[in-house]
C-alpha cells in the first residue's frame, strides 16, 4: 500500500504554491524498448496537466515486441505489426532520435549523439534508465562474421529472407552439390526460450516451404540446435522440455545437448563432440547482456554491468538511494522479492520489464508528489512457447501443457500482451487471414541493397 508522507504546510505556504506553482519537472527516459515505452505510456496517463515534461531518447522510432520475432521469421506475422511506433502511440512525450553517450547525474545532464548532427545536452530533474539489453556473444571464431541474432525486427526479417532465398538457390543446384546441403542446413545456437522458439518456428516454416519446391526432398532439410547445457528451456519442467525435444526430433530437427560450438569459421561449424557441419544460416540466441551504454553513466553497476536498484526501482549506491534516478528492465539489477529470481535478482524478460515500467511510472509520480514509493513484487505467471503452427508448450508451477492447447495459450497470451489495441487488432487479423490463405512465405532479399537495381541501370556521365 502506498503511504503519503506527512507534509504540514501553513495556509500562507499553500496560498503561495497556488499563486506561484512549481516549474514543470523534466523527466528524461533513456531507451524506448519495453521498459522505456511502457514507462512513458504510463506517465502520460498519470501526470497532471503541466506537472512534467517527458522526453524519451532512443535511436529507433519504435518498440519491438520480441516474443513475436520467431513468428516474424517464420512468416506468421507481418514485421511491421510486431513493432509499436513511438510517435503514433506516445502522444504527450517529446521524442529524440539519438543515442545517449554520457550521463552526469550530479549535474543532471545527459549528452545525446544525434546522427548527422551535433550532440545535444539535455538537462533533467528525473532520469529513467531503460536502455535494455544486447545479444551476448563469446569469442568463437566466425560467429561475429557469419551468425545473426534474434533480438531485433531487422534480424527476424533477414532470417526469413535468407531461409527462403536459400531454398531458391538450393532448388537450382544438383542434389550432389555440397553447396546445396549447406544452403538447406539451419543451425541455432542456444536452447533457451528464444532459441527453441526460433528453431521450432523456422522448422515449421521450412516444412511449409518444401511443398512449393518439388526439386527439394523433405529429408534434405537439416535443422540443428546447439546447447551447452544438459537440457533446454530451464523455465519449464524437465518433462515438458523432454516432450519438446521429442516433438522436434519427429520433425527432423535435432538438438545437441551438452555440446559447445568451438568454431563457425566461414560457415563451417565445429562442435565439442567432434561433429562438423556447414550452414549458410547460423542463428545466435545464447543469452543477453545489459546495454553497454550503462558504462557511460555515473551510476553504480554490478558485475554484469547492470544498473543497481532497490525494489522500488530507484537507483542505489549500496544502501543509499540516489535521488531522482530510476531504472527498470534488462538494464537493471532489481531484487526479486518473490524469491523466484536468479542470484536474488529479477531475470531479464518481458514480464518483468513491462510490470516494472508501470510501477516505476507510479513511483516516480508519487515521489514528485512527496508520497512514498511501492516495492516491486511479481511472481512469474508461467512460461509459454510457440513451436510452430498448432504446437506449443506451457508451464505454470507444476502444471505443464503441450501441443495444440498450449499453442492456443501462447497466441492468446501474446495477443493480449501486445501493447495498444491498434497493434493487437493487426496481429490477430493477420493470424486469421493466415488460417484462410496460409502464411506469407515471400522473400525480398534485395532490400539489403535497395539501390542496386537503380545503380546498375542508371546512366552515368561520359557513357
Amino acid at each position: 500500500m502506498t503511504i503519503a508522507k506527512t507534509n504540514s504546510k501553513t495556509p500562507q505556504a499553500i496560498a503561495k504554491a497556488i499563486i506561484d506553482p512549481k516549474p514543470q519537472q523534466q523527466i528524461l527516459i533513456i531507451g524506448g524498448g519495453y521498459a522505456g515505452f511502457y514507462t512513458a505510456w504510463k506517465l502520460e496517463k498519470l501526470l497532471r496537466k503541466n506537472e512534467a515534461v517527458v522526453t524519451l531518447v532512443d535511436p529507433l522510432p519504435y518498440m519491438t515486441y520480441q516474443p513475436f520475432l520467431p513468428e516474424v521469421a517464420a512468416g506468421s506475422i507481418e514485421p511491421r505489426h510486431a513493432i509499436v511506433s513511438h510517435r503514433q502511440h506516445l502522444k504527450k512525450t517529446n521524442l529524440v532520435s539519438g543515442r545517449m553517450t554520457k550521463v552526469n547525474h550530479k549535474l543532471k545532464k545527459a549528452t545525446i549523439a544525434i546522427q548527422g548532427g551535433k550532440s545535444r545536452v539535455i538537462e533533467y530533474d528525473q532520469i529513467v534508465m531503460t536502455a535494455g539489453a544486447v545479444t551476448r556473444t563469446f569469442p568463437i571464431k566466425g560467429i561475429a562474421e557469419e551468425a545473426i541474432g534474434m533480438k531485433t525486427i531487422e534480424e527476424a526479417v533477414e532470417i526469413r529472407n535468407r531461409l527462403i532465398g536459400n531454398f531458391e538457390r538450393a532448388a537450382a543446384l544438383s542434389k550432389s552439390s555440397k553447396q546445396r546441403k549447406r544452403l538447406l542446413t539451419t543451425v541455432v545456437v542456444g536452447g533457451g526460450f528464444a532459441g527453441i522458439e526460433a528453431f521450432a518456428e523456422l522448422r515449421s516454416a521450412a516444412t511449409a516451404l518444401v511443398r512449393h519446391y518439388p526439386e527439394i526432398d523433405y529429408e534434405e532439410i537439416e535443422f540443428h540446435l546447439i546447447e551447452a547445457m544438459g537440457r533446454i528451456m530451464p523455465e519449464v519442467s524437465l518433462k515438458t522440455s523432454l516432450w519438446v525435444i521429442d516433438n522436434l526430433a519427429k520433425r527432423n530437427a535435432i538438438i545437441h545437448l551438452d555440446t559447445q560450438l568451438t568454431s563457425a569459421d566461414k560457415g563451417v561449424l565445429s562442435l565439442s563432440t567432434g561433429e562438423k557441419m556447414e550452414s549458410d544460416l547460423i542463428i545466435w540466441t545464447a543469452g543477453v547482456a545489459a546495454a553497454p551504454v550503462a558504462k557511460n553513466c555515473d551510476f553504480p553497476l554490478d558485475a554484469k554491468f547492470r544498473v543497481l536498484a532497490n525494489a522500488s526501482l530507484q537507483i542505489v549506491d549500496g544502501d543509499k538511494v540516489i535521488a531522482n534516478a530510476w531504472t527498470a528492465g534488462d538494464l537493471s539489477a532489481v531484487p526479486d522479492l518473490s524469491g523466484g529470481g536468479v542470484g536474488g535478482y529479477c531475470v531479464p524478460n518481458a514480464q518483468h520489464a513491462v510490470r516494472q515500467a508501470k510501477l516505476l511510472a507510479k513511483n516516480l509520480v508519487a515521489d514528485m508528489r512527496e508520497e512514498a514509493p511501492t516495492e516491486y513484487i511479481h511472481k512469474n505467471l508461467g512460461a509459454v512457447a510457440g513451436l510452430g503452427i498448432g504446437v506449443g508448450a506451457f508451464q505454470s508451477g507444476k502444471i505443464g501443457l503441450t501441443g495444440f492447447v498450449a499453442w492456443i495459450f501462447h497466441r492468446g497470451y501474446h495477443g493480449l500482451a501486445m501493447p495498444t489495441w491498434e497493434r493487437k487488432i493487426r496481429v490477430v487479423a493477420g493470424w486469421f487471414w493466415n488460417m484462410v490463405l496460409g502464411r506469407d512465405l515471400s522473400s525480398v532479399e534485395a532490400m539489403r541493397n535497395p539501390r542496386l537495381f537503380f545503380e546498375t541501370w542508371a546512366t552515368k556521365p561520359g557513357k
